[in-house]
């Protein structure tokens, strides 16, 4: 006698598809086709898209200037919620907030300003990519009020599209490591009360994007 399970797997099985089989297109257009995408128009067009999403971008020609930029940010706070500094491309940095006497936590609701790194930074929108895991902190990116994203001009990629194409090259095996990816396209703000822009509602209101060129 079939079970009930059998019963309704065959039902399944023996339904007429919704949609006759077709070949998956091997082309599509591009949502923010980019008519240059050298790496001199990336740059510019990623900082120009980042302020319009209004982030405040600080070029950096080396990594002491972007370690001033990042402790001007940071301020008089004694402690910053951040990534493991390998996962951040600025040499010299544990050292220089050691020597400004800044510690570096994971998790702390107290903490005012959160560090970060970048996996990729999109042209087209001014958007970061950001994968978390192993000494990749969510909350850093989170919970601050404030979140410094450290990126260099070579992570710059025209699109999203481009950047998931040149992943499943590489092999997806590595993504799938990471506990989550987020895209991340300004502060966070929220206008669903009376249409009144508000900063900040559920993740940092400010977005500092040193870019290190």
């Amino acid at each position: 006698m079939m079970s009930s399970r059998e019963e309704i797997l065959g039902k399944l099985r023996q339904a007429k598809r919704p949609f006759p089989a077709v070949t998956p297109p091997t082309a599509h257009q591009k949502v923010v086709p980019l008519s240059d995408t050298s790496p001199v128009a990336l740059q510019a067009r990623f900082v120009q898209e980042a302020e319009k999403a209004a982030c405040v971008v600080h070029q950096a020609s080396s990594p002491a200037a972007a370690i001033a930029e990042i402790l001007q940010i940071v301020g008089e706070d004694m402690a910053v919620s951040s990534w493991d500094l390998a996962h951040i491309p600025v040499p010299g940095l544990p050292e220089a907030l050691d020597k400004a006497n800044v510690s570096r936590v994971g998790l702390d609701a107290d903490v005012r300003v959160g560090i970060t790194g970048v996996d990729a930074a999109l042209a087209a929108t001014g958007s970061l990519v950001l994968m978390s895991g192993n000494g990749r902190f969510r909350a850093s990116s989170l919970l601050p009020p404030i979140h410094i994203a450290v990126l260099t001009a070579g992570q710059i990629v025209p699109d999203l599209e481009s950047w998931w194409a040149a992943r499943k090259v590489s092999g997806l095996e590595q993504t799938r490591q990471h506990s989550n990816i987020a895209v991340i396209t300004g502060p966070s703000r929220t206008a669903d009360i009376a249409m009144q822009l508000v900063m900040g509602m559920h993740g940092p209101r400010e977005l500092h994007l040193v870019l290190l060129t």
